[in-house]
């Protein structure tokens, strides 16, 4: 068992519009990835079972910290292990890492629960490897949902 990482938020959005935004493939790469990174999704079957192959690809040749997968890439697997819809998802993401401080499966469960003016939407990352620094996945957590929230507000 690894480490729990949390982070929340209000969007001022629906429930149905948050929950769109990441059963689909173009929507989920616009808002997914840090501002120095773009994402890449590819084969993505948004369906219990189903799931999808992503890349975070940094977009200049200097950056803070490596890539996971290669000096300039986060490249994983993610797996849809429970979609209900506009109310939780839940997904199993596997790093394209050779390095075994990222090696493992970790589970990542998006609560959605309408609030007055909006969504307050919560993220938990259970079992997150070893190599992802707290403060940094912390910071990337709460970049995406700040990301979300622009895309879908």
């Amino acid at each position: 068992m690894g480490r729990t990482d949390t982070a929340s938020l209000v969007i001022k959005a629906s429930p149905k519009r948050i929950y769109d935004a990441h059963v689909d493939a173009q929507s989920l790469a616009r808002w997914r990835a840090p501002p120095d990174m773009r994402a890449e999704v590819h084969g993505f079957d948004p369906r219990v079972g189903g799931g999808y192959r992503m890349a975070l690809v940094y977009t200049g040749p200097e950056h803070a910290l490596p890539g996971k997968t290669s000096k300039h890439e986060d490249a994983f697997d993610g797996q849809f292990v429970e979609l209900v819809p506009y109310e939780r998802i839940v997904e199993r993401v596997t790093f394209r890492s050779a390095d075994p401080a990222f090696a493992g499966a970790m589970t990542i469960t998006t609560t959605l629960t309408p609030v007055a003016g909006g969504t307050k939407i919560e993220i938990v990352c259970r079992d997150v490897p070893t190599g992802i620094r707290e403060s940094d996945h912390q910071k990337g957590l709460v970049l995406a949902l700040e990301n979300l929230a622009a895309f879908t507000e």
